[in-house]
């Protein structure tokens, strides 16, 4: 269970700007009220989608993308990420705490095709090197790309064989 703590409007900016140009479906793990995901959409990555478990949060979702006339144009579904398949994701957007990145990361490594990028807000993955930030403090976010993180970590694995 993470807390629930809404992302400003400059972390959903960067967040975005760090996405920008690129293509594919784009989710949000653990998307709470949905307004990264409603912003992807706005901003052409599609399909846009959000996990999210809190009931709650999901009616607000969806209550904020019918009133921002998205009906039926993303999605926000009740499945735990732990659970879902990954694999045709391009973009992946994470704004979870500390605790869940280590376990997370090997989800993502594992079903991320290499053309993938993950954001991360908040708090960046512990064990990878981004390939860009951007903002300052609680503004600031990660971007990931997934063919340099899987290189880094192939190189670490053969480092530590020898």
């Amino acid at each position: 269970q993470v807390p629930y703590q809404p992302s400003s409007p400059r972390q959903v900016a960067n967040a975005l700007a760090l996405l920008r140009g690129r293509a594919g479906k784009t989710v949000d793990l653990g998307s709470g009220d949905g307004r990264l995901v409603l912003e992807a959409h706005r901003q052409g990555l599609r399909p846009a989608l959000g996990y999210e478990l809190n009931p709650w949060l999901l009616c607000l979702a969806n209550y904020r993308a019918w009133k921002a006339g998205y009906h039926g144009k993303v999605s926000f579904l009740k499945k735990d990420l732990w659970k879902v398949n990954l694999s045709d994701c391009h973009n992946v957007i994470v704004f979870l705490a500390p605790s869940v990145k280590p376990p997370l990361a090997t989800k993502l490594l594992a079903e991320l095709p290499d053309d993938a990028r993950v954001v991360a807000g908040r708090f960046p993955f512990p064990s990878w090197t981004p390939s860009s930030t951007l903002g300052q403090g609680l503004e600031q976010v990660w971007a990931y790309d997934m063919k340099e993180v899987r290189r880094e970590a192939q190189g670490s694995a053969q480092e530590s064989q020898v």
